[in-house]
């Protein structure tokens, strides 16, 4: 089986952008929500505003450049095709970082820290900090292949990762992740492989046990808080995912308002915002996110990672070296004490005072500096 590492070049046809278009224009919207805010989800408004700047003024091709520009490719790992950015800093002595996305995310949350994460000191840092970065598209999402089969969970994606640096000559890295990306480099933290030096998490799967709840701190009641409201009030889609990923998709491969509300509702519950998703993210950014599900048409193929590994979201002990940040609109924020009974080696933990689920994404400034400081603990290791 060819291990060629092959350039990958987007150029989606001007029919397929056309048919996109076309069905945004020919939308069957349904009546208005009952209620006056988004507790039915994205409003009848709010979401035809999107799919009207999306068929009339969102430019695909400006995205399709950029991503072009930093340079993708195609590599086929244990069957699959894995699609990839791999952007190498200038500095010789960068250490190699894997970032990992999760849902509804995909590589477009990371290409604002792109160019610092590789080459800070043209970003106002020190060479020292250093990366090179590979950003991989899970298996099922955006350009990677679509499992025919089942299997394609969590910790086969990790030793998916590690191959894939293997593959690129890394002999030593880190990993980094959030949401899904969190579960993955997780796994690979637990799988623990001598090229691995240490992992970041912007959501570690830490959940309290009952004694951590016999005398919590206030900060920890509210994280309890957030995550009951999330059990209760905020976990329909992942239910609907992991029960009937297949049935789901239908509408939202047919239909992209269906797909981009889908989307967009998580941009407003899950970022920092003061009640809108465009107070944490652009437009452009967003339906930039959002056509790496459309254009691939992977609603089933992402959805199904819940159906193969939603149980790995518990509690997971991890001994190599783990930092974490934590950003106060996460819906799960576990206190350092919960964390400290199931990570052996914390090199580094900080909770922000601004930034949601997307921490990349909505804030690449402080999540540059956050990963600067915390594997700047666990670099000279890695020189000797």
């Amino acid at each position: 089986m060819s291990d060629s590492v092959d350039p990958f070049k987007l150029a989606i046809s001007d029919e397929a952008l056309a048919d996109l278009r076309s069905r945004l224009t020919r939308t069957r919207w349904p009546n208005r929500e009952t209620v006056g805010d988004w507790s039915q989800g994205v409003p009848l408004d709010r979401i035809k505003a999107l799919c009207d700047y999306w068929a009339r003024d969102y430019d695909w091709r400006r995205c399709e450049a950029r991503l072009n520009a930093f340079g993708q490719y195609h590599t086929r790992i244990d069957g699959l095709h894995i699609h990839f950015l791999h952007v190498r800093s200038p500095n010789p002595d960068a250490v190699p970082l894997v970032l990992t996305h999760g849902w509804p995310g995909s590589v477009v949350e990371f290409l604002d820290v792109i160019g610092s994460l590789t080459d800070p000191v043209a970003h106002g840092g020190n060479a020292a900090d250093a990366f090179h970065l590979v950003i991989p598209s899970l298996p099922g999402f955006g350009f990677s292949d679509k499992p025919v089969a089942t299997g394609w969970g969590v910790e086969r994606i990790a030793a998916a990762w590690i191959a894939l640096m293997k593959r690129l000559g890394y002999d030593r890295f880190f990993a980094q992740g959030g949401d899904w990306g969190a579960a993955v480099t997780t796994a690979i933290g637990m799988l623990a492989p001598p090229e691995c030096a240490g992992v970041h998490l912007n959501m570690p799967l830490i959940y309290p046990a009952k004694d951590d709840l016999a005398q919590p701190t206030e900060a920890e009641q509210a994280s309890v808080a957030s995550m009951k409201f999330y059990r209760t009030s905020d976990s329909g889609y992942a239910k609907m995912q992991r029960t009937r990923p297949q049935t789901l998709a239908y509408g939202l491969t047919d239909s992209p308002a269906a797909q981009a509300a889908w989307i967009y509702e998580k941009f407003h519950a899950w970022t920092d915002n003061r009640g809108e998703p465009e107070d944490a993210l652009t437009r452009d950014a967003m339906l930039d996110n959002i056509m790496l599900y459309w254009l691939p048409a992977t609603a089933a193929s992402s959805a199904r990672l819940y159906w193969e590994s939603l149980d790995f979201f518990r509690t997971q002990q991890i001994a190599v070296p783990v930092g974490v940040t934590i950003f106060p609109k996460e819906f799960s924020r576990p206190s350092r004490r919960w964390a400290e009974r199931h990570f052996g080696n914390i090199i580094h933990w900080n909770e922000m005072d601004k930034g949601g689920h997307f921490a990349a994404f909505e804030q690449p400034e402080l999540f540059v500096a956050e990963l600067r400081n915390c594997f700047r603990n666990i670099r000279p290791p890695l020189r000797s």
